[in-house]
């Protein structure tokens, strides 16, 4: 794989490929493929999304399923799938606030969702996070963060990770590490430097230990501040989408260089929020930042919906208007993350991932014994990634078996996507059970054995 379509994938699969335009030769028909042909007509191009995979009917739980009626188990649902697709609890809490009359909410005012919400992040975000801005979508609420993190500090620079991703906007897309994004956009935000972010299987200085790979890590950064000095943030997931999964030694130095150079930290927990890694935000494994970024599932499923969480300390720009968002305060979507927030404290979703997640790392480990294609198994909670490998000894990225992989296990009722080209990412709803976790890993075992004995796609 080339350096190009490496950078192509870094985010997902790609609709380019011969396998994708086989996937769709073999599985759209009839009604499927007329709406298949209308999205492709109308939407512009995407290399991560139209010509799409497939049309859908519906969402509900851990499922998706297609207009020709099969239901797969998604192991992706973007993210926004915590409390499970059109959770019923939630649907009710948003139809109530329908009945209510009370959605949209002009600026300048506000509602009983709004602050009920913000009082409840207040209360579940760990440390002295207290405030509280709302917006559109994960991409915005990035750009808030660093906003906020320049006018505190009056500086304006960043310091983010190579192959993050944080958004598509041009700010956000600046502050991610993905060229996919930024490539060919000419000059993208000043000021914002990337450093490598710890990958202790694919460290690229063939070091053995964490404590050498944490080292670097820490070294670059301070290296940055050092030398680029007036840095306002260092902004990053405690734990990538890969998911690569740093010590807490690792986010601890970067917290101390923070203080030592004047910088916020800033946590990009827009996936890893609200139970994903085992608990109700990944901070809670490591420390607690000075901003924390919250998206995707905080929509409850249903709506658009992110913002940022951060100290009182930082209460200090009623001179500017950094969310000045038309549904800031939206009561609907408000409605919506109430109602799956309390439906995750109430079903303890976030021990519930924890507990499945070590069950199903354990499984991955003793396939990987059985199975050369699998060079890595690394994730926390029901944050899961599997290295795909063509030999162990090199480390070679298995690209061709990976998409291989994903259309063969599709066929079979099982959606995921990859990363980097070769990395199966496993991020089921959190209301999954063991017995349906059981047999998706049959699934994928199937599948990895097919494809190690040159059975094509």
């Amino acid at each position: 794989m080339d350096s190009d379509e490496r950078f192509e994938r870094q985010q997902g699969d790609v609709n380019t490929t011969p396998n994708r335009q086989k996937y769709w030769e073999r599985n759209l028909a009839g009604q499927a493929r007329h709406w298949f042909e209308k999205d492709n007509q109308y939407f512009l191009h995407q290399s991560l999304s139209t010509p799409v995979i497939n049309v859908l009917a519906k969402a509900h739980g851990i499922y998706i399923e297609d207009l020709n009626g099969r239901k797969y188990i998604d192991m992706h649902g973007n993210g926004i799938h915590n409390a499970g697709f059109n959770n019923p609890e939630v649907i009710q809490a948003v139809k109530r606030q329908l009945d209510e009359e009370m959605t949209f909410c002009p600026r300048r005012y506000t509602n009983i969702p709004a602050i009920t919400l913000a009082q409840k992040l207040a209360a579940i975000t760990p440390g002295e996070l207290c405030r509280c801005l709302f917006c559109p979508g994960g991409s915005e609420a990035i750009e808030m963060a660093v906003a906020l993190a320049k006018l505190v500090t009056g500086r304006f620079k960043t310091i983010s990770f190579w192959d993050s991703y944080h958004g598509t906007t041009l700010g956000a897309a600046g502050i991610g590490g993905e060229e996919h994004f930024s490539g060919g956009l000419g000059p993208m935000i000043p000021g914002a430097f990337h450093v490598e972010f710890p990958n202790y299987y694919r460290n690229p200085w063939g070091f053995t230990t964490r404590d050498e790979v944490d080292a670097e890590c820490l070294r670059q950064i301070e290296l940055v501040l050092q030398r680029a000095p007036e840095m306002a943030a260092i902004v990053g997931e405690p734990i990538s989408a890969k998911p690569a999964v740093p010590t807490r030694r690792y986010w601890t130095g970067v917290q101390q260089l923070c203080e030592r150079y004047g910088a916020l930290l800033v946590f990009d927990e827009i996936i890893e929020g609200f139970g994903r890694t085992g608990k109700m935000f990944a901070s809670e494994h490591y420390v607690t930042p000075d901003v924390l970024v919250l998206g995707k599932a905080l929509g409850g499923g249903l709506v658009p919906f992110a913002g940022i969480v951060t100290k009182e300390k930082y209460n200090v720009c009623r001179h500017r208007s950094i969310g000045h968002y038309t549904h800031e305060k939206n009561a609907l979507c408000a409605a919506a993350a109430l109602a799956e927030i309390e439906y995750i404290e109430k079903n303890r979703l976030h021990e519930h991932a924890a507990r499945l997640g070590e069950y199903t790392l354990r499984r991955l480990n003793a396939m990987k014994d059985d199975h050369p294609l699998i060079g890595d198994v690394t994730g926390v909670g029901l944050h899961i990634g599997i290295d795909l490998v063509k030999d162990r000894q090199t480390k070679q990225r298995a690209v061709d078996e990976a998409e291989m992989l994903m259309f063969k296990c599709l066929e079979k009722g099982l959606a995921f996507k990859t990363i980097e080209g070769n990395v199966i990412t496993l991020r089921p709803a959190l209301v999954i059970e063991q017995q349906e976790m059981d047999r998706s890993l049959d699934i994928l075992e199937e599948s990895i054995a097919e494809v190690e004995r040159d059975r094509r796609y």
